[in-house]
């Protein structure tokens, strides 16, 4: 590789060229001329401090300049290994460090100004010397601990691994973006995992006094200079806490009182020194980092903490570069940082390619995710690189800690000579355009939501004729629950910031309430969605920075009671409707079991599966019932919707099932249990409310006994798995429940065992099964369990089924049993609203493809409209077949909308106008009273094709 005073191409201006000229004559005669002389030049007659270090470092400088810049590098940093291995004293490890240091700085310094290095290589650079200094200077302190024998039961084999000493590279050190003269940001912890009783203060004790000669051999200054100023201020509570403490305690403060500053911090955190410690560490603070929830709150924190850091500095004016903060200022590095690090905050959790620790990187992925645009990640990337870029020039002229743009005109011109710019006039004014650019682009997320302008402001001034004026029928009410919102009397706007977001957002409800059909019923189930949110601030920041999603909130309210509760009961669901890919096409089973099988590992507790699962399961359960809502999903999609969310979680919670209990009994003994879906789980018709029905069917292969610390007979092994399983899909958790589970379908009933043998199913499905049990196996379908075993019992069913092909029978007691159905549910056979029962309802035209499935020999597993289409003209005529999939069609559509939006079942009398339209629209006729008219007519004909089917 080429060396570095032959990779050159380009070079600073001397502001003293005289000066620079001067400095010259200190380095090798070979050195002077060219373009290496040129930057030796300019560098010299620019900056003090790089003048400094050339004058000190003239004869290393011109072995440095014929090598290499990345293998110069990488001795240094050799060096500094072996100082912090053999330094016989730590004054001369702070001697060896410091020389290495002057070194580095000017090479960095050399390789920057002379484009041999991009703006990347410089900070990777800058932040490997800083790793390297930290780690070693580590390394020698707890050795000497260690050799006096004051970390108890360490020994110096330990010290390959850090010895239990963690320092967490912080900020820009942690994402390899340090600055030319930059602080390094330190957390130091120590594992307090390994020592017992008093050993852990003995420990502690140590641990603290390594911090604090760690920071004295960094950051003093001595004749050889400094290392690196080292700031300790980022670990928790800084003024009433020691410098080093235990990772447990850290790990307390940030589960009770950690705060989004804190949060976005370790989002570039990376562990140095025992860096496996460390790791272990901060993978326990990913749930306080990355919220499963979209965070929403995280803007507000970081809206206030921006305006803190303008209320220090000097304000942004367009013709006003002189003493300008190019980090803390607007338009500055900080508003770039801030605006990628919170959309890491807010999606993070759901998106782990958002978690990039690097600016540019978070830029990048959140451009790939399609949360910014690639315009603007390319404007902010530029404005990046050229203000890092300029912030490094201000910090090479005298090696100062410094964002400002200097004052004095003098001092300006000196930055813009280290940066090339033979203007000083056209530097500025391209700065000033960079800060004007980023400052715009930033400033549009950052600045506070607009309200809406004309929306009245509630509050004491509201009274009961403006809200009349605006749509109230009840005005009273109206005003004595939204005062009940507003003066904090329920959970959600309980804390005074609850309330002061909320504030900001009544003029936008009140607004979209009164635009509802029935205002009175839109804010009454608004009131019960807002009084069930254990708390206000997520949801609230939420609609603040998404104004659209409380449009559909509202939506919901005013149009469907059931899912209003829902929200208010399980509010964290909101969260995914930022999702882009939110309203595409609902995923498909591989798509579903991936995802929550991703989620679920990250749970090795059992409990905290369930909890995971029912969480998972409601977001998957609000997405498709939004869908069916809006209309996006016909009813064929959301019952295939519905049934996958149920099948995931089977799939998924069953081998945790399987696992835990043989953890207690031992494997399964045989060839282990299958799961058979019935209903409509079975046919992939399931709606919001549906039960899962469930048959289990084990096989023991010959087994006697499972092989386990508490070993069970199949007979006891399987039933007692099965309740394990049904407890795991039916027990309510802090999350809830996620199904009601019938397993009335299997053999013999409830007097039967809740788990069946293989040869037993075979058996009474075989000989004792009634007509109406081999109708129900026509909806079968194995969901869960060993595949040999899924095989044949699929076989077992085809083979049954088969043989009541053509049987009278099942003509003869299909009769009988459409008789009893019809007497049992005979009042509501006349109501065409009891999607049901109503005569031509649901239950004739399923019991209708039932029948014709098993007559004819149908596949098992099929959907009743696939059913429907595939029988034997001469059984049921084609133009039949269409007019009840027709009928089928419309009574699944409304039943889904039905089950979502109603905790009854639908009453025509009572449901308000935004249903009432929501049904019509479903339908695709202009009103309610259209659609019953259509619904009437379908059933009317349904009802007569069954009733002819089933004639004698």
């Amino acid at each position: 590789m080429t060396g570095l005073a032959g990779r050159i191409s380009r070079a600073p201006l001397a502001y003293d060229p005289a000066l620079g000229r001067e400095t010259l004559e200190a380095v090798d005669p070979g050195l002077r001329g060219g373009a290496f002389g040129d930057v030796l030049k300019g560098a010299s007659g620019t900056s003090p401090y790089l003048r400094r270090l050339l004058t000190r470092e003239a004869e290393w400088l011109t072995g440095a300049a014929v090598a290499a810049p990345e293998d110069t590098l990488d001795i240094l940093i050799s060096e500094v290994r072996t100082a912090g291995e053999d330094a016989p004293r730590q004054a001369d490890l702070g001697t060896a460090l410091r020389v290495a240091k002057r070194r580095a700085a000017l090479l960095i310094a050399l390789a920057d100004l002379g484009g041999v290095w991009g703006l990347a290589e410089v900070t990777a650079a800058l932040t490997r010397f800083a790793d390297v200094t930290v780690t070693a200077a580590s390394q020698w302190l707890l050795r000497a601990e260690i050799r006096q024998g004051k970390l108890p039961g360490l020994t110096e084999t330990d010290l390959a691994t850090g010895a239990g000493f963690i320092a967490l590279a912080m900020g820009k050190m942690g994402a390899f973006e340090l600055n030319y003269s930059s602080d390094i940001d330190l957390i130091l912890l120590f594992d307090g995992q390994g020592f017992d009783g008093d050993d852990v203060l003995e420990a502690r004790a140590r641990y603290i006094h390594v911090s604090k000669q760690l920071v004295k051999v960094l950051s003093e200054v001595t004749g050889e200079g400094y290392v690196f100023r080292t700031d300790l201020r980022l670990r928790p509570s800084p003024s009433t806490t020691p410098v080093c403490m235990a990772t447990e305690a850290a790990e307390r403060y940030y589960e009770s009182v950690g705060r989004t500053w804190e949060r976005s911090a370790h989002i570039k955190a990376r562990p140095l020194v025992d860096a496996e410690a460390g790791a272990t560490y901060l993978a326990s603070l990913s749930p306080f980092i990355w919220r499963r929830h979209l965070d929403f709150a995280a803007l507000e924190d970081t809206q206030d903490m921006l305006r803190k850091i303008r209320a220090q500095k000097a304000q942004f004016t367009a013709d006003a570069l002189p003493g300008h903060d190019l980090k803390l200022g607007p338009g500055g590095i900080r508003e770039i940082e801030f605006f990628a690090q919170t959309r890491q905050l807010i999606m993070g959790g759901r998106n782990e390619n958002l978690r990039s620790p690097t600016t540019l990187g978070a830029l990048d992925a959140l451009t790939e995710a399609g949360v910014i645009e690639t315009a603007v990640r390319d404007d902010l990337t530029q404005g990046y690189e050229t203000l890092r870029t300029v912030e490094h020039r201000l910090q090479m002229i005298d090696d100062a800690q410094t964002h400002t743009v200097p004052t004095s005109d003098e001092a300006r011109a000196r930055v813009a000579a280290l940066s090339g710019a033979s203007d000083p006039a056209v530097f500025e004014n391209d700065l000033l355009r960079t800060l004007r650019h980023v400052h715009a682009t930033c400033g549009e997320f950052f600045a506070p939501q607009p309200t809406v302008s004309d929306a009245p402001l509630i509050g004491p001034d509201m009274s009961e004729a403006r809200l009349t004026e605006l749509g109230f029928d009840r005005a009273s009410d109206a005003l004595r629950q939204i005062r009940r919102w507003h003066d904090g009397q329920i959970a959600a706007t309980r804390s005074e910031r609850a309330r002061e977001m909320f504030v900001k957002l009544e003029p936008q409800i009140i607004n979209r309430l009164a635009g509802a059909a029935s205002p009175d019923q839109a804010l009454a189930q608004f009131d019960r969605f807002l009084s069930g949110l254990p708390a206000g601030v997520q949801v609230f920041s939420l609609f603040v920075s998404n104004p659209q999603l409380l449009d559909l909130v509202v939506e919901i309210c005013a149009a469907a009671p059931r899912l209003a509760r829902y929200l208010g009961q399980h509010a964290p669901v909101i969260d995914a409707l930022v999702d882009r890919d939110y309203w595409s096409a609902l995923p498909d089973l591989v798509t579903l079991s991936g995802d929550l099988g991703t989620r679920l590992a990250a749970e090795p507790d059992n409990e905290r599966a369930l909890d995971a699962t029912r969480r998972w399961a409601s977001e998957h359960w609000f997405r498709a019932g939004v869908h069916v809502l809006r209309g996006i999903s016909d009813q064929t999609e959301a019952g295939a919707a519905f049934s996958r969310i149920a099948e995931a979680c089977l799939s998924a919670l069953y081998p945790r099932v399987v696992s835990g209990f043989a953890e207690k009994h031992g494997p399964p003994p045989g060839r282990g249990m299958a799961v058979l879906a019935m209903g409509k789980l079975g046919t992939g018709e399931m709606t919001s409310g549906s039960d899962l029905d469930l048959i289990t069917i084990y096989d023991p292969g010959g087994v006697e006994t499972s092989d386990g610390p508490r070993p069970l007979a199949p007979g006891q092994y399987y039933p007692r798995l099965t309740q394990a399983l049904v407890a795991a899909l039916t027990a309510p958790t802090a999350e809830g429940s996620l199904y009601e589970v019938d397993m009335r379908l299997r053999p013999s009933g409830r007097k039967g065992p809740v788990a069946v043998s293989l040869a037993a199913f075979e058996s009474y499905q075989t000989s004792e099964a009634w007509v109406w049990e081999h109708m129900a196996l026509t909806r079968a379908r194995v969901v869960a369990g060993p595949e040999t075993l899924t095989t044949e019992i699929t076989d077992i069913i085809t083979r049954v089924l088969d043989a009541r092909r053509g049987q009278p029978a099942v003509m003869e007691e299909a009769r009988e049993m459409r008789t009893r159905l019809v007497g049992a549910k005979a009042a509501d056979r006349g109501n065409p609203w009891s999607l049901k029962h109503a005569a031509g309802g649901l239950m004739e035209i399923e019991f209708l493809a039932q029948t014709g499935a098993l007559f004819h020999g149908a596949e098992a597993g099929r959907p009743a409209r696939d059913v429907l289409g595939a029988l034997p003209d001469d059984w049921l005529s084609a133009e039949d077949a269409t007019d009840l999939r027709d009928a089928l069609s419309l009574l699944q559509r409304l039943q889904h909308i039905e089950r979502i939006a109603l905790e009854t079942e639908l009453d025509p009398g009572s449901i308000g106008p935004e249903l009432a339209q929501l049904f019509a629209r479903a339908a695709d006729v202009e009103s309610f009273e259209a659609l019953t008219g259509r619904l009437t007519t379908l059933q009317n004909r349904a009802a007569g094709i069954v009733a002819a089917r089933f004639a004698d």
